[in-house]
């Protein structure tokens, strides 16, 4: 993507944004209202760009037919995804495959393995509205990979799962991220350590920071170490996120005060 854009009204969600991601697992890091949720919905081709060029899977998906290609290919769970309540798991994950038109001799398989990846195998046939809230999200992750997707867009995909169910879903992006890219969007520090191999860290509709996770945690304090103002806590990579989020602050004002 190269100058994205995007405007609510008056508010500028992503400022010109100039990113590109490549296999493997990124995460998307930021706080409330940084745009990540934005950009997620932007790449996902639910929302479009007030500005900018976007290619996805080398589709230009400003043109309706690249758009078609790409969501056959692409995997999406938003913050809060919609279903059918009287839909049973295995109903509506089949019913999300056959609206990213795969072929049909091949859908009952593909269903088959998406519920057992995400731990679902012994409720496929139980009505989703039946599930608690941490099972119905698992059934959100299995129709965002029934079609083994080449870009796996996740917005706070662990919301609502348990700690154990957690680190499964870790070790499932890890799996996926060795073929297909993987964005994550999470507010949750400890996922993208444990998952991702790079992070993008946004503010204010802009880029902050981008490397791997080893440098992100290289950028903070040592624990104890407290001169930097953030008391040294926490993990080594949620000190190293606060720093680069100073950082991007303290350059944004240094560049306003010299306009």
């Amino acid at each position: 993507m190269a100058g994205l854009t995007v405007r609510h009204r008056r508010t500028v969600a992503l400022d010109a944004v100039d990113l590109d991601f490549g296999t493997g697992v990124h995460g998307l890091l930021g706080p409330n209202g940084a745009g990540k949720t934005s950009l997620i919905r932007v790449l996902a081709t639910v929302a479009a760009p007030t500005a900018g060029r976007l290619t996805l899977l080398g589709h230009d998906v400003s043109a309706h037919r690249g758009r078609t290609e790409v969501r056959r290919r692409l995997g999406y769970l938003p913050q809060e995804f919609g279903y059918y309540p009287g839909f049973t798991v295995r109903e509506f994950v089949a019913y999300v495959a056959w609206l990213k038109e795969m072929p049909a001799a091949g859908v009952p398989d593909a269903v088959q393995y998406a519920v057992e990846r995400v731990g679902l195998a012994d409720r496929a046939d139980a009505k989703v509205r039946t599930l608690s809230g941490g099972m119905v999200r698992r059934v959100g992750i299995a129709q965002a990979i029934v079609n083994e997707p080449e870009l796996l867009l996740l917005d706070e995909p662990t919301a609502g799962l348990d700690p154990e169910q957690r680190v499964e879903f870790r070790a499932l992006l890890r799996e996926i991220g060795e073929t297909a890219t993987v964005i994550v969007s999470t507010h949750l520090v400890e996922d993208v350590a444990a998952a991702c191999t790079r992070v993008t860290v946004v503010e204010s509709g802009r880029v902050a920071w981008r490397g791997t996770t080893r440098e992100l945690s290289a950028l903070g304090p040592e624990a104890g170490d407290g001169d930097d103002g953030t008391g040294g806590e926490g993990s080594a990579i949620e000190r190293g996120y606060t720093a680069a989020l100073r950082a991007h602050r303290a350059a944004s004002a240094t560049a306003a005060g010299t306009r």
